[in-house]
C-alpha cells in the first residue's frame, strides 16, 4: 500500500494505492488512518471501494459503525469511492446518506467527488 499525497484548498489528503484490500477489519482501518497521519501528515484519506473487505458493506456484520466511529474518535474523515448502485439494502442506502450529510465520512462515486468533499 502506498499513500499518494495531495493538496487542494490548502487541505491535504492521501489517496491510497493498493493492489490488495486495505480494510479488511478495525485494526487494519486504525492502521490506515495512523499510516496517513505519519507517513503524509493528514487524516483525510480517500479511497476506492475495491480495497475495503465486503462485509463493510453488511452493516448487520457491525464492521461499519465499528470502524467509523474509530476513524472520527481518532480525528480521521475518509471519502470512500466508487458504484454502489448494486446494493439493495434501504438501510445501507440511508447510512450512505446520512453520512453524505456530514462532513467526516463520505460515500460517493468518483475520486474527484470525494477529494471535493474532503477539501471543502
Amino acid at each position: 500500500m502506498n499513500f499518494i499525497k495531495t493538496e487542494k484548498n490548502n487541505i491535504l489528503y492521501a489517496v491510497v494505492d493498493s493492489n490488495v484490500k486495505v480494510i479488511t477489519d478495525t485494526d487494519s482501518a486504525i492502521d490506515l488512518l495512523m499510516s496517513a497521519k505519519y507517513d503524509v501528515g493528514t487524516n483525510n484519506i480517500v479511497i476506492d471501494k475495491k480495497l475495503i473487505d465486503e462485509d463493510f458493506f453488511i452493516l448487520s456484520t457491525g464492521l461499519a459503525g465499528e470502524i467509523l466511529q474509530k476513524f472520527v474518535n481518532y480525528g480521521g474523515r475518509i471519502a470512500i469511492y466508487g458504484d454502489y448502485s448494486h446494493y439493495t439494502s434501504k438501510p445501507l442506502k440511508d447510512f450512505i446518506y446520512e453520512c453524505n450529510k456530514g462532513c467526516d465520512v463520505f460515500f460517493l462515486f468518483s475520486k474527484e467527488e470525494c477529494i471535493d468533499a474532503l477539501t471543502r
